[in-house]
């Protein structure tokens, strides 16, 4: 069985912006999904979904991003319309539920880990992602699979930051799981990393759900200074059955 887990990014690496409200989390979520078969029902069903509402030409797809689609901007204007909007939400929400895929989200509180490791700390980025990336290799083992990464590329910096990052903890492992068991299930050294022109639909789903992962990690932490809107906390009751688990207790979401 071969698997790929999609990489969304909420926030950024940045320490010095740690004590801004608006940058002082960094988010990494990543979404498990199956290549051989349920990659391609999501893709499929997304493009209907598209197709229905917004049209769209193969030379030039819609391609979902949850910012545009909340401001009904770009080639989600239709969505001013109440009634469309609802019908559009509906529909992805009742597909959110039905499609098969496994979310892990690791939140990091940059500000917390600035004042700690005063002298050393880790950088924000790679403690994110060796932390994604360990319960992504327990989540390989227990399944008896393999499977690679994919990461929506965000410019140079960050995509080189991301791609040095994977490559570390392929050849060295962490404290926790040694470079052994990466390689045993990693099915490739190289993080991938694609651009959302592409239209990937396992990248489109992640960056459907990282926001609302994120804020229900800093909600449970009291460490949310606003309410969560009615949408994202339908997304949030749909994630609760999607996140990594077993024996009733939740592998799929870490605050750092």
């Amino acid at each position: 069985m071969q698997y790929r887990m999609y990489v969304d990014e909420v926030g950024n690496a940045d320490l010095g912006s740690s004590d801004d409200p608006n940058h002082r989390f960094l988010s990494l979520t990543g979404v498990i999904v199956h290549l051989q078969s349920e990659a391609r029902v999501i893709h499929a069903d997304m493009e209907a979904i598209k197709s229905e509402f917004f049209g769209g030409h193969p030379d030039e797809p819609v391609v979902f991003h949850r910012k545009d689609i909340l401001n009904a901007r770009q080639a989600f204007r239709p969505l001013i319309d109440p009634d469309v909007r609802s019908r559009f939400d509906a529909q992805i929400l009742e597909k959110l539920r039905s499609w098969t895929y496994t979310v892990i989200s690791v939140c990091i509180d940059k500000k917390a880990h600035k004042e700690r490791y005063a002298v050393w700390r880790y950088e924000p980025y790679h403690y994110c992602m060796a932390v994604l990336l360990e319960r992504y290799v327990f989540f390989l083992n227990r399944t008896r699979a393999k499977g690679d990464v994919m990461a929506e590329s965000r410019g140079r910096e960050s995509d080189l930051r991301l791609k040095d990052s994977f490559q570390g903890l392929w050849r060295r492992g962490t404290d926790h799981v040694d470079q052994g068991q990466f390689q045993g299930v990693l099915s490739s050294r190289e993080l991938k990393v694609k651009s959302k022109a592409m239209n990937i639909a396992g990248l489109q789903l992640a960056d459907l759900l990282a926001h609302p992962s994120r804020n229900e990690i800093l909600s449970e932490n009291g460490l949310l200074d606003k309410p969560i809107a009615p949408f994202a906390q339908n997304v949030i009751a749909v994630l609760r059955a999607k996140y990594d688990q077993r024996g009733g207790r939740i592998y799929g979401k870490k605050m750092l």
